[in-house]
């Protein structure tokens, strides 16, 4: 979802550093052109060296090593990035950018730039909670930048609160996010809904699934990066939202039906990626059930068809659908995508390996209204996300 966005990413001299080791390998993986400036106290916590293999570009540590590019070299960073994120942001840096001083490579190279930059700070907690380093965020913030602020928890000085830098994985959402803003789905509003239903059965006991919503939040995410505005209707997850992301937390399906109803006549793509259970008890216990003999018989009725009640309302929105099967993929998958009106299937087969609930890849099979289908090998559900959003923008642009 990065491909053809350059970013350069700047590291400095706190423990954190070893985090941005994994934000450049994910930045890559979504496709971006990645260059790595390092202080020279950051060189203490991770080696150039790591960072070259990662990003697969030369490392920048001193404005005195022989250039590396044919340019001015922290001229030609600064106007070939289209964004600019320092992870970790200790407070030095913090507070040179806020006093305008340029005495070093990374320093340098922002002050350069017309791209939008993003700060991570990481820091000890009463380090960050001081009102100097909290001045010159706001100032840097009044100013344009983007600050994502850090965790809380404990840190590696034996102290606990603010001050630990976000999931790699977040800050490569916020600048997946940032980076998207101007992208293909810019104006569109985007409902994606994720996760399974619970119904239940007692105030303890309920009938759900196995869905995780790994792959609806990565289709929200995917989504987001490329400029939309994606409502996310989830049922319970573990999972962290996306940064960017309207979230709407449901639990059982009629919930679900009514969170969607409620967004569905304004958005332009409705992606339908949660497991909503298709029965739930008719008349749950007010009590907890007792264990009483050795069977218990439980009465259920046929939950809201959410995906059908959207292709009869359809009027000109995109709908997708997904299908988990076990069997007959095709058969099932291109019923339910006339049954329902759809105009896309995302169908897998979860008995394959690498397919599965709760799993990092899938193998999915797209078919379409018009009869096409497409097959596709495994892979991350980030990257078939991407692959999702991409033929939906083909089915709104026809």
């Amino acid at each position: 979802m990065l491909a053809g966005k350059c970013v350069v990413l700047g590291v400095t001299g706190g423990i954190a550093a070893y985090k941005a080791v994994e934000v450049a390998s994910r930045l890559r993986k979504l496709g971006a052109t990645v260059f790595v400036v390092m202080t020279r106290a950051a060189a203490n916590f991770v080696t150039p060296l790591t960072f070259r293999e990662i990003s697969g570009n030369p490392v920048v540590t001193s404005m005195w090593d022989e250039p590396k590019l044919w340019n001015v070299e922290h001229i030609a960073l600064a106007t070939r990035a289209d964004l600019f994120l320092i992870a970790p942001a200790t407070a030095n840096v913090i507070g040179k950018l806020a006093a305008g001083i340029a005495d070093d490579m990374l320093t340098t190279t922002v002050l350069a730039t017309k791209a939008p930059v993003v700060l991570a700070p990481a820091m000890n907690c009463n380090m960050y909670l001081n009102p100097v380093v909290q001045a010159n965020i706001a100032k840097l913030a009044g100013l344009g930048y983007h600050f994502l602020p850090p965790d809380e928890g404990p840190l590696a000085c034996g102290a606990e609160g603010p001050g630990r830098l976000p999931d790699p994985a977040v800050i490569v959402d916020e600048v997946a996010a940032l980076l998207g803003a101007g992208g293909e789905l810019a104006g569109k509003k985007v409902l994606v809904t994720a996760g399974p239903t619970r119904e239940a059965i007692d105030p303890v006991r309920y009938i759900g699934n196995r869905s995780s919503g790994k792959m609806g939040y990565a289709v929200a995410r995917a989504a987001a990066a490329r400029g939309a505005d994606v409502v996310l209707v989830t049922g319970p997850t573990a999972l962290t939202p996306p940064p960017g992301v309207r979230v709407v937390a449901v639990e059982t399906a009629a919930e679900m039906l009514a969170a969607v109803l409620a967004e569905y006549d304004d958005c332009a793509v409705v992606v339908k990626a949660a497991a909503v259970a298709d029965y739930r008890p008719l008349a749950p216990a007010e009590h907890k059930i007792k264990k009483h003999g050795d069977e218990l018989t439980l009465t259920l009725t046929k939950t809201e068809d959410i995906l059908a009640e959207l292709g009869r309302r359809k009027q000109g929105q995109v709908l997708v659908g997904f299908a988990a099967e076990t069997r007959d993929l095709a058969a099932n998958a291109g019923d339910k995508l006339t049954r329902k009106n759809l105009d896309m299937v995302v169908a897998n087969d979860v008995t394959l390996p690498g397919a599965g609930f709760s799993g990092d890849t899938n193998i999915a099979r797209l078919l379409y209204r018009d009869g096409r289908a497409e097959e596709l090998g495994l892979m991350s559900k980030e990257e078939l996300a991407g692959i999702i959003l991409q033929r939906i923008y083909g089915l709104l642009t026809r």
